[in-house]
């Protein structure tokens, strides 16, 4: 086993960093940290099963890195994850079906209705201030109603 010229650059650093990478990963999950993570890992056996070189090291690492990375997206493109609640952080996508107030009488397909506390710019068929509608679609800050 070689005596690397940098004392503390050993296999220990590698599974260090391993741990350290995997528990971002878990603090602020975003799937990428953990192929990192990986390589860190990977690199850490290599090295201590081979004894490499700290130059070498650091190549290893960044080669399985760009590969464990790019593996890893091909993968997830392949296998995307299910949500139980599609519309989780989407407020838009989860206002479809309410049914609002108009507060200004719609006119030439365009008006105004009660969403919770705020006031909503609307498109939809003309509706007399008072009426009730049901959301269809939402484009940022306009709703798409239809009578209720």
């Amino acid at each position: 086993m070689m005596e690397p010229i940098i004392p503390w650059f050993t296999h220990w650093l590698w599974f260090a960093a391993a741990l350290v990478l995997a528990g971002l990963e878990i603090a602020v999950p975003g799937a990428f940290l953990i192929w990192l993570a990986g390589a860190s890992l990977v690199t850490a056996l290599l090295t201590l099963v081979f004894g490499i070189s700290w130059e070498s090291q650091l190549v290893v690492f960044a080669i399985l890195a760009i590969v464990s990375i790019l593996s890893g997206r091909a993968w997830l493109r392949r296998h995307p994850t299910q949500s139980t609640d599609p519309a989780l952080n989407r407020r838009g996508d989860r206002m479809v079906g309410t049914v609002v107030t108009v507060t200004e009488s719609f006119v030439h397909g365009e008006g105004r209705v009660q969403i919770g506390d705020s006031p909503w710019s609307a498109t939809g068929p003309n509706l007399s201030k008072g009426s009730r509608a049901r959301i269809v679609a939402v484009d940022g800050s306009r709703v798409t109603v239809v009578a209720a």
